[in-house]
């Protein structure tokens, strides 16, 4: 596959996609059914690939590579072991298989790849002065321990009947209907969150170890100072609050512990060697890690549009945010040249 077909790259290596991201329909007026039921259940779309695939593994997670609730009444470092193994074991083949096709194999080269550089390896803004290293670190050395912690709170609640568990057989649509609710949440959770600590303090003292990667890769998605971890995975107390099953949570943390390698993969597609090729959906966000001040949500519920800080891309976009940015100077007392 030519990644020309599909979109151009300028003269600064950058390479942006002919289709624009945009809204889902899902909010949308007048309302789409035919659109919003093709969405919902059509390749690609809101359930596929991703979010099925994430069900499965759930699924797995929680029958096979979870221990019995009876154990985890009480804690103790083996059941508690057993978790962070399986968790990191899976952050290492979801991130570093990934890391290993797309940038130490190179198996398409910069096809499809936004910029065209590679990962820093002598900058000592990073950890080691490697990109890679320090994703590395924070995401096995922080993410992975605190996505564990959050389950191992989890089961130890369920087990002892401090949160509400549902049954399925009884409450099968209830079920599912969270299972189906669970990305959109996490969606306006990742929002509130993002937007405070874009704010000053917490951004310097925070949020700047993520936005150190201004080129990322599949591992920058989960590398993030701890603070950022412990508020990025409370999405999960949600379920903590209302009646749940324990599969509404493992999805609920496969979500926000796995997802964030394709938000961050550098590619806006993966492709075979016989021309076949899954979309990463990454572009809206890699806009935000280039711009920063832009697109700090997702397109499935659009709060960037209307809070005017949507960029797609295009020429227009980059003006309108040149014409926010300077109007946001002149107002702290700047000037408008």
């Amino acid at each position: 596959m030519d990644d020309r077909l599909y979109g151009s790259r300028d003269k600064r290596g950058q390479w942006s996609p002919h289709k624009r991201p945009a809204r889902e329909p899902l909010f949308v007026w007048p309302a789409q059914p035919r659109k919003f039921l093709v969405w919902m259940f059509g390749f690609p779309g809101y359930l596929w690939p991703w979010n099925a695939l994430l069900i499965g593994v759930s699924v797995v997670a929680w029958v096979y590579l979870t221990p019995a609730t009876d154990t985890m009444r009480e804690f103790s470092i083996g059941w508690v072991a057993d978790i962070l193994l399986r968790n990191a074991a899976l952050a290492l083949l979801v991130y570093g298989g990934l890391h290993t096709l797309l940038y130490i194999q190179r198996r398409q080269d910069t096809n499809f790849k936004y910029n065209s550089k590679w990962p820093d390896t002598d900058n000592s803004v990073f950890l080691f002065r490697s990109q890679t290293a320090e994703n590395v670190f924070w995401t096995m050395c922080s993410g992975v321990p605190v996505w564990t912690a959050y389950e191992v709170l989890a089961w130890w609640m369920y087990s002892n009947g401090y949160t509400m568990q549902v049954d399925t057989r009884q409450h099968s649509i209830y079920f599912v209907g969270l299972l189906f609710i669970t990305p959109a949440w996490l969606k306006l959770q990742f929002y509130m969150v993002h937007r405070l600590i874009h704010i000053g303090p917490l951004y310097h003292i925070i949020h700047k170890v993520h936005h150190n990667n201004v080129n990322p890769g599949p591992w920058s998605g989960l590398s993030m100072h701890t603070f950022e971890h412990i508020l990025y995975f409370s999405g999960v107390l949600f379920f903590f609050l209302v009646p749940s099953h324990p599969m509404n949570v493992m999805f609920c943390l496969m979500i926000q512990a796995l997802i964030p390698a394709l938000g961050h993969l550098g590619f806006d597609k993966i492709v075979s060697e016989g021309g076949k090729h899954l979309d990463s959906d990454g572009y809206y966000h890699y806009l935000h890690h280039r711009y920063f001040e832009v697109n700090y949500g997702d397109t499935l519920i659009p709060f960037d549009e209307w809070f005017g800080t949507a960029h797609d891309g295009s020429q227009e976009a980059d003006e309108a945010m040149y014409k926010r940015t300077k109007a946001k100077n002149f107002s702290r007392g700047g000037s408008k040249a």
